[in-house]
């Protein structure tokens, strides 16, 4: 096969929302802010700062409202929340959203421990929100989780993957995140799925969201890069971690991300320095392990 891995790198940051939604003691809005402040300086462009969930459930994200109301405005910059449903939607759109993202599951069994809902009742629920997104000229990001396998039922069906993807895809998504959500995958598998879903949609409407709960998470990302899918999602520091999904620990390190791509001659507009620092930041403030191989070495 000849390798087609793409000239520049799109990062989407995803530590102020999936980083940190899982962090027991709550996190003051002004640290999350801090944050956010300095992943944009490091010349991070889109940034998945917050989720207008119920605080019942996700208490980490109570904030949503004043994180959007408080950020600064940058032209090149994309601030991102997650809405589940057209409650969430509304109350983001109230706030100023330019960009929501929405969610749904390859796998039946997280779809109802997600939402309550089976994967088609989910992009059934979808419909009115991408319809009020589209009237408002707001952009939807779709997720599709457990694309490398499910913490309920195992191995996941490559079909069910590419069936979700497109779907969220024609509804009005401008690109779908695959996410591994349990770290389960490796690079073989991996490719197998992204052979699959690029039948359906083009590489450059897909983004990889690979946790890296057993190591895998670069392997894989690397062997999906060879089909030139050119967006990834990481969080500052490894944080994050599915509340759903039991042992699905952190995501993939944007440090260890931005240094594998340039080291390839992958572009990214990121200043490493600045944003090993960012993940120092919010590591020493909510007193937790960095888990980026790179900040043990770069100070």
């Amino acid at each position: 096969m000849t390798k087609n891995y793409p000239k520049t790198a799109r990062i989407v940051e995803v530590s102020p929302r999936d980083g940190l939604q899982n962090i027991k003691t709550q996190v003051p809005t002004e640290t999350k802010l801090a944050l956010i402040n300095q992943l944009c300086d490091s010349g991070i462009k889109d940034i998945e700062v917050s989720s207008f969930v119920s605080p019942k459930w996700v208490p980490q994200m109570a904030d949503a409202a004043e994180i959007l109301g408080q950020l600064k405005a940058r032209p090149e910059t994309n601030y991102i929340v997650l809405t589940p449903n057209l409650k969430g939607f509304d109350r983001a759109m109230e706030c100023g959203a330019k960009e929501v993202a929405v969610f749904a599951a390859a796998s039946e069994t997280f779809s109802q421990k997600n939402t309550n809902c089976t994967a088609d009742e989910a992009l059934k629920r979808f419909e009115p929100l991408m319809a009020k997104a589209l009237d408002n000229g707001i952009k939807v990001r779709g997720y599709t989780s457990c694309v490398l396998g499910c913490p309920y039922e195992g191995d996941v069906s490559v079909d069910e993957v590419v069936r979700i993807t497109k779907a969220l895809i024609d509804m009005g998504c401008y690109e779908v995140s695959l996410g591994d959500t349990i770290g389960i995958g490796t690079p073989l598998k991996a490719q197998k799925m992204i052979e699959a879903v690029l039948q359906q949609v083009p590489a450059e409407k897909l983004a990889l969201h690979f946790h890296d709960t057993r190591g895998q998470a670069l392997a894989n990302i690397l062997a999906c890069l060879e089909y030139g899918v050119p967006n990834i999602d990481a969080s500052v520091a490894g944080l994050g971690g599915c509340p759903y999904a039991k042992g699905a620990s952190g995501n993939v390190s944007t440090e260890d991300v931005v240094y594998m791509l340039h080291g390839m001659g992958i572009q990214t507009g990121i200043d490493l320095d600045k944003l090993v620092a960012a993940g120092h930041y919010i590591t020493n403030e909510i007193s937790c392990t960095n888990n980026s191989r790179i900040s043990a070495i770069v100070s």
